[in-house]
């Protein structure tokens, strides 16, 4: 299966402004690709940057992607590590945008293979798939997030999720530790006692903050709190952990599976947030969910801005992994204002639906894709 060229897309999705403690957001930031081969068939992927958590934009990996194009050209699609090493070794960090060939290596393999990705990825292995093992096809439910706002807007939007139908939500934070704690308090009045509620500090707090607002917040009965410091104070996680009546969550702090094992060694966290956008895609994931099944600490399948391109492989990935126990699935929920996307998962509430079809089962919209700025290497 040997490549004969990729087609590359700035995937400009406009969205309302979504605010999170780093930043605010004005539009997803997404690249798409197509690696076409002389199987007749290609392999789509797609990644979304998120420059204030793995400092890239959209217009670097605009650019780096055309560099990975170059060096794969005239290459096998189907040998996978190999090629995803040629991509390491070529530069280090670039995990974003290194996603996305990612997912398009594997959308073509399980092409090839005839299977959906969750019954390719359950096989265990991306070079031989004769195991044979069956997995499940099953709807997952999301959360849905509500960005930063007054304490009184976040209220009266969890109310408006409750009455949609949403039973998780997950309230960003970390700009403020007392007004976080009011935010908190006057969310859990509104919406009661039966609403799963998660909080996502984006690294927001210092150690003293993060300490003080979660020892105040546990009364109001939180799943887990996402990133509550800056990575470089992970030395720290664990007194804080030890100190918290509220469950942690890594995300900025695990990137790739030596950053899991770090953090597990040293009993920092009680679950861990799986991205690609962090990882590079589905190999290292699959790595980082190893590392936590192995020290029995479950798993989160998150994302960034991505379309339901993205998502559906992010579906498929938490089928395929049992020890994948919360799903934060609702990026393009988080204020897309158009969907560029054919097939893919679809939404039944706030439950996803996964395709059955060979491969992914997601592309984009043509139509969407003549308005993109775009590259053919």
């Amino acid at each position: 299966m040997t490549i004969l060229h990729t087609d590359i897309y700035k995937f400009s999705i406009p969205m309302h402004p979504f605010t999170i403690a780093t930043g605010t957001m004005h539009y997803a930031q997404n690249i798409f690709i197509r690696i076409h081969t002389d199987a007749g068939y290609y392999g789509v992927g797609e990644c979304s940057a998120f420059p204030m958590i793995v400092g890239e934009t959209q217009a670097t990996c605009f650019e780096m992607a055309k560099d990975f194009a170059a060096l794969w050209k005239g290459k096998d699609a189907a040998a996978l590590p190999t090629r995803m090493q040629e991509l390491h070794d070529f530069t280090a960090f670039n995990a974003t945008i290194k996603s996305a060939f990612d997912m398009a290596l594997h959308d073509l393999a399980a092409k090839a293979a005839g299977q959906p990705l969750y019954q390719f990825l359950g096989n265990g292995s991306t070079s031989d798939n004769s195991s044979g093992k069956t997995i499940a096809n099953r709807p997952i439910e999301t959360d849905l997030t509500i960005g930063i706002d007054t304490p009184e807007k976040m209220a009266a939007r969890a109310v408006e999720f409750k009455a949609d139908g949403v039973r998780m939500i997950k309230v960003k934070l970390g700009k403020n530790g007392p007004e976080d704690v009011d935010r908190i308090s006057r969310i859990r009045a509104a919406v009661g006692p039966d609403i799963i509620l998660r909080i996502d500090a984006n690294q927001g707090w210092d150690f003293e903050t993060a300490r003080t607002t979660l020892q105040k917040i546990g009364p109001f009965d939180i799943q887990f709190c996402e990133q509550p410091m800056r990575h470089w104070d992970d030395h720290r996680l664990p007194l804080l952990r030890s100190q918290s009546p509220v469950k942690i969550m890594a995300d900025e702090s695990v990137f790739d599976h030596p950053d899991a094992t770090r953090l597990l060694a040293a009993k920092a966290c009680d679950y861990v947030n799986i991205k690609f956008a962090k990882s590079g895609g589905i190999l290292e994931a699959t790595k980082i969910d190893a590392v936590c099944k192995e020290h029995q600490i479950p798993c989160m399948m998150g994302g960034m801005l991505e379309s339901r391109v993205a998502l559906t492989a992010f579906a498929h990935f938490a089928l395929a992994h049992d020890n994948i126990r919360f799903h934060d699935m609702d990026t393009c929920l988080l204020g897309h204002k158009t969907d560029p996307v054919t097939g893919g998962v679809r939404y039944n509430g706030y439950f996803l639906e996964t395709p059955d079809t060979p491969g992914i089962g997601a592309d984009a919209d043509e139509a969407f894709l003549r308005q993109c700025e775009h590259a053919s290497v």
